[in-house]
């Protein structure tokens, strides 16, 4: 049996909030999801990850609010296109609130390198890709000063970000 992913450890110990700052325009070149929707057979995401619809679920049914932004760059890339596509059916059915930034818009805000999760404004786990957006690992820290900062980079992305009904990808 393999162990259950950091994150999913985390959703499941959060009491508040897990905030997700999304900066790539690609992830995971290799994801046969991905290439699924590329080849133009669009799936329904509620199958293919109701693991993480299911985990998603039970935490915003405890109170707990699951917000993710997206930084992305106009215009959008294929990949942006293809996360924009689940985004409804995915994300937002199973509870999460979700925003978009256009790359233009974040002139002055100061966000950290790497994608992360912070929940609980207290625990960061860092995702980290290679420059092909390959997901190579990730990394926890309970630093309250670098949870602190980057609650603040994640919230000055979300006051600045459109919510997904309203935003329209170009």
């Amino acid at each position: 049996m393999t162990a259950e992913p950091l994150a999913f450890q985390l959703f499941r110990s959060a009491q508040h909030s897990a905030l997700h700052l999304e900066t790539r325009d690609l992830y995971e070149p290799d994801d046969p999801d991905w290439n699924e929707w590329k080849a133009g057979n669009h799936f329904d995401p509620a199958e293919r990850w109701q693991t993480f619809h299911d985990l998603v679920r039970d935490t915003t049914g405890r109170g707990v609010e699951v917000r993710r932004a997206r930084i992305v760059s106009e215009p959008i890339s294929e990949y942006v296109q293809f996360e924009y596509d689940v985004t409804e059916p995915h994300n937002i059915a199973a509870g999460e609130q979700v925003r978009w930034l256009p790359r233009k818009l974040t002139a002055g805000l100061l966000v950290p390198p790497n994608d992360f999760w912070v929940f609980d404004e207290q625990v960061v786990l860092w995702n980290f890709c290679d420059g092909n957006g390959t997901w190579v690992g990730e990394e926890r820290t309970d630093d309250p000063g670098l949870a602190k900062l980057c609650v603040a980079a994640f919230d000055a992305v979300w006051d600045r970000a459109i919510p997904h009904a309203e935003y329209k990808p170009s």
